[in-house]
């Protein structure tokens, strides 16, 4: 499934796999949230009922989009975060990976803590 992440400066599009996860977050959506930054990564509120998958991961390529079981949350690596080992995408703990956004992920870094992020389905 094709998604579209738009916030007030701007929006990139990439695609989900088929996973249970990833089914599950596009059958909520259309979705909104408050974004919170943690050093190169952006993530927001997005409660769905979901376990860790067999493939769940800490360290992920730029622009994966993760879903956080710990925290019920979207989350959108981009670069470094604060428990990175040099210039890695690792996260706080294993997220179920959900799929990959399309160009540059570094866009991601014009989304100010507290914006409204909107997630859609693109046909």
């Amino acid at each position: 499934m094709r998604i579209r992440i738009s916030w007030p400066a701007g929006s990139i599009e990439g695609n989900l796999n088929d996973t249970a996860t990833a089914n599950k977050v596009s059958e909520a959506l259309p979705v909104q949230g408050k974004a919170n930054t943690w050093g190169d990564e952006v993530y927001f509120t997005l409660a769905i009922n979901t376990q860790l998958e067999a493939d769940a991961a800490e360290v992920v390529d730029p622009g994966t989009i993760c879903y956080w079981v710990q925290g019920t949350a979207l989350a959108l690596p981009f670069g470094p975060t604060p428990v990175s080992e040099r210039d890695e995408c690792r996260l706080v703990t294993a997220v179920n990976v959900l799929g990959k956004l399309d160009g540059d992920p570094k866009v991601l870094g014009t989304i100010q803590a507290g914006d409204t992020v909107s997630v859609e389905a693109v046909e």
